[in-house]
């Protein structure tokens, strides 16, 4: 019979706390994408066409800043959405070296399709937690992951 390895009890309920937050992330995060993958998009997909659809036109930089990607993954994810033409770049009036990401009409129909039932997959996620449960999560994680409240 196995015996349970002890760390210490400060270290053994940090492993403990650190386990339950990644199952809690893994099992929200799959469970969110739901609608996502049902519209047909990836998750960096997603994520694109939704800070276009409530920031306006991005250039690529901040569209990587506001969804927390990587550069190299981003390129390709904004081309395939432009080849599928929900997305287009044009010249950055303010630095002719850089280029605006925009919405086509066929991006904003896609997101006025997908994101009411995303909100709607999102409440139904959160509906377990009470409004005070949600405010202290909120402030709790910030404080974890060192964000200024």
């Amino acid at each position: 019979m196995k015996t349970k390895k002890s760390y210490g009890e400060k270290n053994d309920l940090n492993l403990k706390t650190l386990i339950a937050l990644t199952k809690c992330f893994h099992s929200v995060r799959k469970r969110e994408t739901t609608t996502i993958r049902e519209g047909g998009l990836t998750l960096p997909q997603f994520a694109v066409l939704e800070i276009l659809y409530h920031k306006g036109d991005l250039r690529i930089c901040d569209i990587i800043e506001g969804t927390l990607s990587t550069g190299g993954n981003m390129t390709v994810v904004i081309d395939n959405l432009a080849k599928d033409g929900l997305v287009g770049r044009y010249p950055d009036p303010e630095d002719r070296r850089a280029s605006l990401i925009s919405l086509t009409e066929k991006g904003v129909k896609i997101m006025e399709d997908i994101f009411p039932r995303h909100v709607e997959n999102i409440s139904s996620i959160f509906q377990i937690l009470e409004e005070d449960e949600k405010k202290t999560l909120v402030k709790l994680l910030k404080k974890l992951g060192g964000v200024e409240l």
